[in-house]
C-alpha cells in the first residue's frame, strides 16, 4: 500500500496537476529515457538564487504573502507584477527577472500556501481568492502608476480573476498583460498527453485520488522524498517539450516537491472549476501577449488560442519544442517577447502621459 501511495504522490507533484498512476509513470519513463538532457547553460547553476527587497503582505484573511521587489535604478514608468503557477513559487521567473531587471520596477510574490507564503485556510484555495490576493498586492506595493501583469499557468488564471473582479483597472492602470501556458477554462477536457480514453478516466479520478493522498500526507511526503527518480521523470515529461538540462529539470522538481501534497490536492478542484471565458474581452483594453509551447500537455495550444480568439489583436506565439514550463525551457525567446511587450507598454504610457 505504501508503495502505491508513493507512486501516486510522486506522480501528482511531478505532473503538477493530477494524481498520476502507473500508466503515466510508465509513459514518462519511456519518454524521458529515450532522450538525453541537453548540457546546462552557465547561468542555470544560479537558478532560484536571485533575491530582492523582501516584504510580507498580510491579506484580509490573515494569510502572509511573501513579496520581493526589484527597484529600477531610474524612475520607472511601469511596475511589472509576476504571478507564478500551481505548485511553483516566484523563483520560477528566474530568467525573466534577470532579463527585465533595470528596465522597470519588478514585483514578485508567492501565491498563498506556496513558496515562502504562509499556509492559508482550505476554503480559500480557489482562483477567485488568488485574484483578490493580486489586487491586495497591487494596493500594497503599487498603489498608483501604470502596471503590467505577467502570469504563468495558475498565475494567468489569477489575472483573469482580477479582470473579473476589477475590470476598471484594465486600460486605466493596467497597460499590458502577458499570459503563459494558461487556460480560460476547460481543464477537465485535457487528456494530459495520454490516449483520450485514459486521459478522461485520469481526469475523473484525479481529484478523488488527490484527496485520498492528502489525508495520508505524512506517508506521501516521505514517499516523495523516496521517489525522486520517478518525480524527476514525470516533471520532465509534463514540464518540457525538448531535451531540457538536468539543472532545469531538478529546479522545477524542487519547486514542486516544496509544495505540500495537501495544498496540491486542495487547489486541484479549483483549477478544474476555473472558467473566466466571459471576462476575456476586458483584456482588450491592454497590450496582450499570449505564449504557449507546442508540446504543452497540461494547458495545450488550443486553450491559448481560445484566449486570443476572445481578445482580437493579442500577440499569439506558439514556441516550438516547448512544454508547460516554456519560460524556463526557452527563456531566451520568452525574455525577448517580454522585453518587446514592456517597450510597447512603456510607449503607450509615455503617449498617455504626454497627451494628458
Amino acid at each position: 500500500m505504501n508503495d502505491t501511495i508513493r507512486l501516486l504522490g510522486g506522480g501528482l507533484i511531478a505532473a503538477g496537476a493530477v494524481a498520476a498512476g502507473a500508466v503515466a509513470g510508465a509513459i514518462a519513463e519511456r519518454a524521458v529515457m529515450s532522450r538525453g538532457a541537453r548540457p546546462a547553460e552557465p547561468e542555470e547553476f544560479a537558478m532560484g538564487t536571485v533575491r530582492g527587497e523582501v516584504r510580507t503582505l498580510t491579506t484580509a484573511d490573515g494569510t502572509e504573502l511573501h513579496v520581493e521587489i526589484d527597484e529600477a535604478e531610474a524612475d520607472p514608468l511601469v511596475t511589472v507584477i509576476f504571478a507564478h503557477g500551481y505548485s511553483l513559487n516566484l523563483d520560477s521567473w528566474h530568467f525573466q527577472r534577470l532579463a527585465l531587471r533595470g528596465r522597470a520596477r519588478l514585483v514578485f510574490y508567492d501565491q498563498r500556501s506556496h513558496g515562502r507564503s504562509s499556509r492559508a485556510e482550505f476554503d480559500s484555495h480557489h482562483v477567485d481568492q488568488l485574484g483578490a490576493d493580486l489586487y491586495e498586492v497591487i494596493e500594497e506595493v503599487a498603489p498608483d502608476g501604470p502596471l503590467m501583469l505577467i502570469g504563468h499557468s495558475m498565475g494567468g488564471m489569477t489575472i483573469m480573476a482580477l479582470a473579473d473582479q476589477h475590470p476598471e483597472l484594465f486600460g486605466d492602470r493596467i497597460y499590458g498583460v502577458a499570459l503563459f501556458a494558461t487556460t480560460p477554462g476547460g481543464l477537465t477536457n485535457v487528456n494530459l498527453g495520454l490516449p483520450s480514453a485514459v486521459g478522461r478516466v485520469f481526469q475523473a479520478v484525479a481529484p478523488v485520488a488527490a484527496q485520498s493522498l492528502a489525508r495520508r500526507k505524512d506517508v506521501v511526503e516521505r514517499g516523495r522524498r523516496g521517489t525522486s527518480d520517478l518525480s524527476l521523470m514525470m516533471t520532465r515529461l509534463y514540464s518540457f517539450g525538448s531535451r531540457a538540462s538536468d539543472q532545469a529539470g531538478a529546479f522545477v522538481a524542487e519547486m514542486i516537491s516544496g509544495t505540500p501534497i495537501d495544498v496540491l490536492a486542495e487547489f486541484l478542484p479549483a483549477l478544474n472549476d476555473h472558467d473566466k471565458r466571459a471576462v476575456l474581452p476586458v483584456l482588450q483594453k491592454t497590450e496582450v501577449l499570449v505564449v504557449v509551447g507546442d508540446s504543452d500537455r497540461l494547458t495545450p495550444v488550443e486553450h491559448s488560442a481560445e484566449i486570443v480568439r476572445a481578445v482580437p489583436g493579442a500577440e499569439f506565439v506558439v514556441i516550438k519544442d516547448a512544454g508547460h514550463m516554456v519560460n524556463i525551457e526557452h527563456h531566451e525567446q520568452v525574455d525577448a517577447l517580454l522585453i518587446e511587450l514592456l517597450e510597447r507598454v512603456q510607449r503607450d504610457v509615455a503617449h498617455h502621459v504626454g497627451a494628458a
